[in-house]
């Protein structure tokens, strides 16, 4: 009992603090005029020391977290209550599109009688069967969460498949905690681009990252434990350093120790000081080839503990014991003359037992849910069927299935690539999509500054149903003319489809002034130049402009590089370089690069078309020639039927190859489902 009154005790006082700490004006609302006769639920407690008025749109996202917030102070406090109903007068749509369970430990999580310890619980009862469902969590902003056991898709649930399971599991693991702060100088604008470095004492380079220009806002992934910021070497600490907060003129000789002692995050302020003689300098130099190759040399790399594959996002360590800077820049040094590891890490020119070589070329993608994961393996293999230089895959984190997740170290393995899982959160200042496809969408173009190491000097993006037909290693050294990005223009020669060339018409004419409007399905972009431009920053800048009308960038990484082109300048590639049946005609379909099976807006057939019937635990899959995939890329069966014989290799399935069934699963039933339903990108995506 003494726990539980201890419990109790803190609530009250959080509470009581919170409300304390409110700012209250004259013009604060007055609950006693509010009519409570209809639409009121009234809770009175004569004993009751608190009182609470709450009033709420039951129909609102806020509502939703509200509810079960008052329910627990109902429950533990006991206060009297009066709830107020206040809904929207009219509606234009439903404003609630998911199911929402607010969870919460309490004393009644513990069992009293023996030491095992009930947790808390969200449970869904009387869900509809056939409609296709997502899995989210709403956690708390510090926590980097990701799902580590799942049998089924949580992307596409549909329960009418769990069959006799009735109930769908899914383990979820806090992998890290996110260390934000915000960057200023005194009299002036937030230091954009400036470099940072997280670590500890004897690894000073464990997570990098950049300060944004909004707010001097910078993020890094961090656990709990000392931690030391520094400014990264190179430009930034040659024109900064920082400043202690408590004496305007004391300056940090070298670091800043950060100690994060619980689970929620840390907020940093930093403020630096140019050095004397400096304060004229600018920290984003030109874009020339020698500042470029300046900059280069002051990335210093070195990768945690030898490994290929890192979890997380911006990681880069010391494989030695080194006692300082001046030490890691002999390292460097000697790496450039001798090509050290670290030059086989960031890129150099490798000789390999696959005898692929060369510097390698960056590839980086991103897929949810069974069915675009069944794509990005078929992407991977046609790039390494068709690229001879050593390759290197990206993958967002966030939204990849455990599945996946480890698959890809086999597939790593046995194929010959190295690949690296990133994640970045969602800042709290910018503006957020509500619908996942679109927050997918937003991670392609929104973080491209901040997402990958410092040291990553390019990267190619490529859709994960796309299907590459050339070597990418042309495409990775093609000259972009000092352009921060290079897209291909929409292909104009299928005359079919000039009703829905959006981009000649109305608004999009008159912006683009002349210029084309490209595809998002494969972009290139100059990490160095992309950041020495601050390109991040001016596309954020439009994004919040425009993302808060929701008629605005209805293809969100596609229309927002398109509109920004006046500020953030495009280099169009050849045309060949990416085709897909929609939009270009079959005369240039033998000379293209690449395919992108793209939405067709006349047909709207499937990306994947596929007749099935599910019968005991098998998925009987019957190509159909004439459409989809299959009939658009004559190689795409072989590719799909190699990966899949992988996956069920590693995973103990069976496959009838004459048949093309896949024995077994669960989880391809929940393929199945993604297939039939109309996937929401093929919807949207043009």
């Amino acid at each position: 009992m003494k726990g539980q009154h201890k419990f109790l005790s803190d609530l009250i006082m959080f509470v009581s603090s919170s409300m304390a700490m409110r700012e209250r004006s004259s013009e604060s609302a007055r609950f006693e005029v509010l009519n409570a006769k209809y639409s009121a639920v009234v809770f009175d407690n004569d004993d009751a020391s608190i009182h609470i008025d709450a009033v709420i749109d039951p129909l609102s996202p806020l509502g939703q977290k509200l509810a079960p917030l008052l329910r627990l102070l109902s429950k533990f406090v006991q206060p009297s209550m009066r709830i107020v109903l206040n809904p929207m007068s009219s509606l234009v749509d439903i404003p609630l599109k998911n199911y929402y369970r607010f969870v919460l430990p309490t004393m009644d999580d513990f069992s009293s009688s023996d030491f095992a310890i009930n947790g808390p619980k969200a449970f869904f009862a009387n869900m509809p069967l056939s409609k296709t469902l997502t899995m989210n969590l709403d956690v708390p902003e510090p926590w980097l969460v990701q799902p580590v056991i799942a049998v089924y898709d949580l992307d596409n649930i549909v329960l009418e498949n769990l069959g006799d399971t009735r109930t769908l599991q899914a383990v979820y693991e806090l992998e890290s905690l996110v260390l934000t702060g915000h960057c200023s100088e005194k009299d002036h604008e937030a230091p954009r681009g400036l470099q940072l470095i997280l670590g500890t004492k004897s690894r000073a380079h464990l997570v990098d990252t950049l300060v944004m220009a909004n707010l001097g806002y910078f993020q890094m992934k961090a656990s709990p434990g000392v931690w030391y910021l520094q400014l990264a070497p190179g430009r930034s600490s040659d024109l900064y350093v920082l400043k202690e907060h408590e004496d305007g003129d004391e300056v940090l000789p070298f670091r800043k120790q950060i100690t994060i002692d619980d689970l929620r995050g840390k907020l940093v302020h930093l403020e630096v000081v140019k050095k004397k003689g400096r304060e004229h300098d600018q920290l984003l130099s030109s874009s020339d080839d020698a500042n470029n190759l300046d900059e280069r040399k002051y990335i210093i790399v070195s990768w945690f503990s030898r490994r290929v594959v890192s979890t997380g996002f911006n990681v880069v360590s010391d494989q030695g014991n080194s006692k300082s800077w001046n030490t890691n820049l002999l390292k460097w040094a000697s790496g450039l003359i001798g090509g050290s590891e670290h030059e086989k890490r960031k890129g150099g020119s490798v000789e390999r037992k696959d005898g692929r070589h060369g510097k390698t070329i960056n590839i980086f993608s991103v897929a949810s849910g069974h069915l675009y994961e069944r794509f990005l393996k078929i992407m991977i293999l046609s790039v390494l069927k068709n690229t001879h230089r050593p390759v290197k895959f990206w993958f967002i984190k966030n939204y990849l299935s455990p599945q996946f997740k480890n698959i890809i170290p086999h597939m790593a393995r046995d194929y010959g690539f190295e690949y690296e899982l990133i994640t970045y959160k969602w800042p709290t200042w910018l503006h957020k999509q509500k619908e996942k496809q679109r927050i997918i969408w937003a991670y392609k173009i929104l973080f491209l500054d901040v997402i990958f190491p410092l040291s990553l000097e390019k990267v190619i993006f490529v859709d994960a149903d796309q299907i590459v037909r050339a070597d990418m290693g042309e495409l990775y050294d093609m000259d972009m003319k000092g352009k921060p990005y290079a897209y291909t223009p929409f292909c104009d020669n299928n005359k079919d489809m000039d009703g829905f060339r959006f981009w000649r018409q109305g608004f999009w004419k008159e912006h683009l002034r002349g210029r084309p409007y490209h595809i998002s399905a494969l972009y290139v972009v100059d990490l160095l130049k992309f950041r020495q431009t601050a390109a991040g920053d001016n596309l954020r800048v439009f994004y919040e402009t425009l993302s808060k009308d929701p008629n605005s960038l209805s293809n969100l990484d596609q229309d927002l590089p398109n509109y920004a082109q006046h500020t953030v300048p495009i280099f169009s590639l050849p045309q060949e370089w990416l085709w897909c049946e929609s939009w270009c005609g079959n005369s240039t379909k033998a000379r293209a690069k690449t395919i992108d099976l793209c939405n067709n807006p006349m047909t709207k057939e499937p990306k994947l078309q596929a007749r099935r019937h599910i019968s005991n635990s098998k998925i009987h899959y019957s190509s159909c020639p004439e459409q989809g995939a299959k009939r658009i890329v004559t190689e795409w069966p072989d590719l799909d039927l190699e990966a899949r014989r992988f996956t069920a290799r590693i995973t103990g399935e069976e496959i009838d190859d004459a048949k093309e069934t896949i024995t077994t699963s669960t989880q391809a039933k929940s393929e199945a489902s993604s297939i039939v339903e109309e996937d929401k990108e093929s919807k949207s995506e043009l």
